[in-house]
């Protein structure tokens, strides 16, 4: 009984609490002055022993009411500090996001982290400096007759650089040498994962391609598992494969490149841009890399799911195009490229574009070159060549 009492007691605001005192104290008061001498020390004891109760009563409902006090002078502290641990972050780049729920527009601002990319190998060695007639963005380029293999257009030709995807019309050659069946079925497995720039895929491990899906996906698509799961099915397994890369370059005479892997996903796969011209002609004369290359879409079934693929290339979905063969490729070391060959203006032209610079800026600059040619710009001012102004090239 007498714990319900201080609980209740406890909840009573403090101003009720004085005013209750000051009662008890005027009660006291009053009983001294009426009682006789002995009823006053009795009245004394008692109201002592009150206003005590009293106090003690206050300091817990004080003490009590402190508590959020302290709290919320902690929580203070807290924010403070977290402040100051704001105030040292750097500010993240506002991304603004927009999307689209129940038929309606929405745009939202979020925070998001971010990295400057680092410049390519192009970049870094100054090849974007090298001025050229066709305001190009891209920091290699070369454009050569078919037939002839006479020059064209010249901008760092001599450049060794990395050359990403590019790489797969190599593997492409290499897979069609082995005469291994094209019905043959592969197994995209763990070993095909991309651990160096751990891109994904769409094709999950445990999926089954023949291999001639494969190969198609990864010309038209630049499908990276498919391009590895090739090179691990070739006889004598990915060391064989990366050899037999090597050596058909050596046979072209592509004397300045280098591969390392089927899929380009390497800054280690490197060529120049008139190496690459021998092996884009070389390719041509494969009938089925002509039309891998060049289609517009495929489906595959992988044993689980069909899969829908589009070309990387907007060009061949261009009826103004005439284009045979073609691939792109990008990493960050070796920025956008695209390699082609081309029918314009009547002329059959393989068209080398390096380290270009922004995503679209590669089939902006071969429209370039194109609108070039096709006003008579070969014919009236033939191999514009800042590597032969220069000397032996960049």
């Amino acid at each position: 009984m007498k714990s319900d009492k201080l609980l209740s007691f406890k909840l009573v605001p403090s101003s009720v609490v004085s005013t209750a005192l000051s009662v008890a104290v005027s009660v006291a008061i009053s009983a001294t002055l009426l009682a006789p001498e002995g009823a006053f020390a009795a009245s004394q004891n008692t109201a002592a022993a009150k206003t005590a109760k009293a106090k003690k009563a206050t300091k817990k409902v004080v003490k009590a009411d402190a508590a959020p006090a302290k709290v919320a002078k902690k929580a203070g502290a807290t924010r403070t500090v977290a402040a100051k641990d704001d105030d040292a972050r750097p500010v993240a780049k506002k991304r603004r996001v927009s999307y689209t729920m129940n038929g309606r527009h929405h745009t939202a601002v979020r925070r998001v982290a971010f990295e400057p990319r680092q410049p390519t190998v192009g970049q870094a060695f100054g090849l974007h400096e090298t001025p050229d007639s066709l305001m190009l963005r891209s920091g290699v380029a070369y454009v050569v007759d078919q037939n002839s293999l006479e020059p064209l257009f010249d901008k760092n030709s001599h450049a060794v650089v990395p050359i990403a995807s590019i790489s797969k019309l190599m593997t492409a050659m290499v897979v069609l040498d082995s005469k291994a069946p094209l019905t043959e079925q592969i197994e995209v497995t763990d070993e095909d994962r991309d651990y160096e720039k751990n891109t994904g895929s769409r094709l999950s491990v445990g999926s089954v391609l023949s291999r001639e899906d494969m190969l198609h996906i990864a010309l038209m698509a630049s499908e990276n598992r498919a391009a590895a799961a090739l090179s691990r099915y070739y006889p004598g397994g990915r060391p064989a494969f990366i050899a037999a890369m090597n050596a058909k370059a050596k046979q072209l005479g592509m004397t300045d490149t280098h591969f390392e892997n089927s899929t380009g996903l390497t800054s280690h796969n490197v060529s120049t841009a008139r190496d690459l011209v021998k092996m884009v002609n070389a390719a041509y004369q494969y009938p089925m890399i002509r039309q891998f290359s060049t289609d517009h879409s495929y489906d595959v079934y992988t044993g689980k799911r069909t899969l829908a693929y589009n070309s990387t290339n907007a060009l061949v979905r261009n009826s103004s195009w005439d284009i045979g063969l073609q691939k792109t490729g990008f990493i960050n070391e070796a920025g956008e490229c695209l390699v082609m060959q081309s029918t314009i203006h009547g002329r059959p032209v393989i068209m080398v574009l390096l380290d270009s610079s922004g995503k679209y800026s590669r089939f902006a600059d071969a429209t370039r070159v194109r609108t070039w040619l096709d006003n008579g710009g070969a014919d009236q001012q033939p191999r514009i060549t800042s590597a032969d102004a220069g000397g032996p090239g960049t």
